[in-house]
């Protein structure tokens, strides 16, 4: 256990609104929330659930575009020790309602671009849900600040290390969301590790760039440890690659997470060259596969460290680094080593860990792990074995040095011949070909092998490359089994809000009358 005041997230508030009291927590659209502004807000959001009826272990809902008031609400909901549950943006209405009745959240924090949804969403709910406006007037929904002003600060009782703090939802890439539970247990593993772990650590007079999403683990895990450091936050709402660079140089940014499709995005903005960048120590990245030419090129842009993180919102975000030292070589292509304290290894399916070098389920162990999935008990059991280790569902291998290398998701591999492949692989042997901008990899029906290597690709400006030299440079780099038989053209590939590849609605059009999904 280290000495830093900083055990739980509530401390955050209670201990720099004292110490740090008028320096600025979090910067948002011209305003400056200092830590004692922060820490009085929470205190009054606080008795305000309070006076709404909210108790322990209650979910509180928040759907809309994050803000300075995303924070003190869920400082607030975290000291009445009840549970913040945000909700994807980029959901449609029936996956919104689906899960606001699966949390049973009576209580629902919305933004103005969100009342017309807010308001159709709860019609089709069989329970009265409050809604609370949140930056905008309403005819009916009750006014945040107006509630939070009139509340009294009340009488706390100190949190418990198995109370829930935050609930984040899967992004759904497989059937219906899950509520991850996250405790203040889990989130004081992470406040202790982060000192440990390159990346995380950061010091008082950093500025932090927040460009994830807040209900994506990597968005609230960046600006808890930007927080919990006494550190600046600078929060964007969405992600305009100009105003981004603009930002990095005009705010002096020291740290800023990125999701590789963020980053891709970057390289390709007019004025990218020209910015400076001189402030940066590092750049955390990680959420999906990055290529090996994207990361060098920006490695040589960005003129500071890059970090890969490597977890999943069941392990809160913890799992493996891969540090600025380390990005060289074959370790390029590694997700890095395991977190201190955590346990990390490959196992087969019934749980043996298997020889270095030999491909297997990513799984994890430790105060990280998630509480369960909520209202999930057999979705939490084929997720945690019984002897604590959590199956990632990843699949890949560790060498002799101890790095670990992620293949890609095991449901997502590639069984063509005989042969297993895995898309991540096929994709970074394609990404460094001229004229290709982005490109994804899946499985499609062939009668001979039972499912082929397709390549969809986005080409970059200008000439469309053409399809025989994209499977030619995969060929000069991978074995010819894994290279891509043909390959399409899209405008875009769909993605999650964490950057992902929705590699199912690519294969649909293809699968499409056939039972099986693979060959």
């Amino acid at each position: 256990m280290t000495d830093d005041p900083i055990q739980l997230l509530t401390d955050i508030p209670r201990v720099h609104g004292v110490g740090r009291a008028n320096h600025v927590a979090i910067a948002f659209e011209g305003r400056d929330l200092t830590y004692a502004e922060l820490d009085r807000r929470s205190d009054k959001v606080a008795g305000m659930l309070q006076d709404l009826g909210v108790k322990t272990g209650d979910r509180v809902a928040w759907l809309g575009r994050p803000s300075e008031a995303w924070f003190e609400i869920f400082f607030g909901v975290a000291k009445v020790r009840a549970c913040f549950a945000p909700i994807n943006t980029r959901l449609a209405n029936p996956e919104i309602a689906f899960i606001l009745k699966d949390s049973g959240a009576d209580l629902f924090f919305v933004t103005p671009e969100f009342y017309a949804a807010a308001e159709a969403i709860v019609a089709e709910i069989d329970r009265p849900i409050r809604v609370v406006g949140v930056g905008g007037e309403h005819p009916v929904f009750d006014d945040y600040a107006g509630l939070r002003d009139a509340a009294s600060v009340p009488g706390l009782t100190a949190p418990s290390a198995d109370d829930d703090v935050l609930q984040l939802y899967t992004s759904g890439t497989t059937g219906l969301p899950k509520g991850v539970r996250l405790t203040n247990r889990n989130y004081s593993a992470f406040m202790e590790l982060r000192h440990q772990v390159e990346g995380f650590s950061y010091e008082a007079d950093d500025t932090v760039l927040i460009l994830m999403p807040m209900f994506h683990v990597a968005g609230t895990n960046i600006s808890f440890a930007g927080l919990a450091a006494g550190g600046r936050l600078v929060l964007q709402a969405d992600f305009v690659p100009p105003k981004v660079l603009q930002a990095m140089a005009a705010e002096r940014v020291a740290h800023v997470f990125l999701a590789p499709v963020m980053i891709n995005a970057l390289l390709q903005t007019p004025g990218v060259e020209s910015t400076n960048f001189s402030s940066l120590k590092s750049v955390s990245y990680g959420a999906s596969p990055i290529s090996e030419a994207v990361l060098a090129r920006a490695t040589k842009t960005f003129g500071c460290g890059f970090i890969q993180f490597y977890g999943m919102t069941e392990t809160t975000g913890a799992g493996t680094t891969l540090a600025p030292k380390d990005h060289q070589g074959e370790l390029l292509r590694a997700c890095g080593r395991s977190w201190a304290s955590l346990e990390t290894r490959i196992a087969d399916e019934d749980g043996n860990e298997v020889p270095v070098g030999e491909i297997g389920e990513i799984q994890i162990r430790g105060p990280i792990v998630m509480a369960g999935y909520w209202n999930r008990p057999e979705a939490t059991a084929e997720t945690i074995r019984p002897d604590g280790w959590l199956r990632t569902g990843d699949a890949g291998y560790q060498n002799a040095d101890g790095y670990f290398f992620v293949h890609d998701r095991v449901k997502d591999m590639i069984v063509s011949g005989g042969e297993n492949v895995y898309p991540a692989e096929v994709e970074n042997a394609i990404l460094g070909c001229p004229g290709v901008a982005d490109a994804a990899v899946i499985g499609v029906p062939d009668d001979r092998w039972g499912e082929a290597v397709k390549a969809i690709v986005v080409a970059a400006p200008g000439p469309r490359p053409d399809p025989a030299d994209i499977i030619a440079w995969a060929r000069e780099r991978i074995a010819g089994y894994k290279a891509p038989k043909s390959v399409d053209f899209v405008d875009a590939l769909p993605r999650n809000p964490s950057g992902k590849v929705l590699r199912r609605e690519l294969r649909k059009p293809y699968w499409e009358g056939r039972d099986r999904k693979v060959g």
